[in-house]
């Protein structure tokens, strides 16, 4: 099969612009992880390119299959200006090794926690997963090959998580909704939760 990553970024460019910044983490036993950063007016989204080069497997598999499973990457947007964002890189490259590292498969409705701020002085550690297909739009591969995803990801608060794991992802988005929460904003505080 053709190298995946080449069309990851091409449809990343596609529809965030060009990136006017990267940077690459390896981490041991892993494949190279990149974070691309696009700037659109006050809004900057990161964007993971590696972690959809292999699909994601069933830790409890024998064998992984090369081919077949769900392939992803990771974007997340801030708006600018109000905290030391570019700091993210490295989380957010630790949270798309993840699949490599840890045998996880991430999907919609997850919680993945880097275990200390997003950035610092980020009141964020963990991200929910949100639904693909908004901002930037799946990317077929041959057959068998699954698409990539290209997954929105929402910092939570270390209340909001825990909130999250006992009500479930919908009623953790239905209280950010209600209460108009500006999930971009890097600074924002935990959304009411009682």
């Amino acid at each position: 099969m053709a190298d995946v990553l080449p069309l990851v970024e091409a449809r990343l460019r596609t529809a965030l612009g060009e990136p006017d910044a990267r940077a690459a983490v390896t981490f041991l036993g892993t494949d190279r992880i990149e974070v691309l950063r696009f700037q659109e007016g006050d809004i900057v989204r990161y964007a993971t390119l590696g972690m959809s080069a292999q699909p994601m497997s069933d830790p409890t598999a024998v064998l992984a299959d090369p081919v077949k499973g769900p392939r992803a990457e990771l974007v997340l947007s801030i708006r600018s200006g109000v905290a030391d964002t570019d700091k993210v890189l490295r989380p957010l490259a630790v949270l798309a090794a993840s699949p490599q590292v840890e045998g996880v498969i991430v999907a919609p409705g997850a919680s993945l926690d880097v275990g200390e701020p997003l950035w610092p002085g980020a009141p964020f550690t963990s991200v929910l997963v949100a639904e693909p297909g908004g901002l930037v739009e799946d990317l077929e591969l041959d057959e068998p090959a699954g698409p990539v995803h290209f997954l929105p990801l929402l910092p939570m608060t270390p209340n909001e998580a825990a909130w999250k794991r006992v009500h479930g992802a919908q009623a953790l988005q239905e209280r950010w909704l209600t209460n108009g929460t500006d999930l971009r904003d890097p600074a924002r505080t935990s959304v009411p939760l009682d």
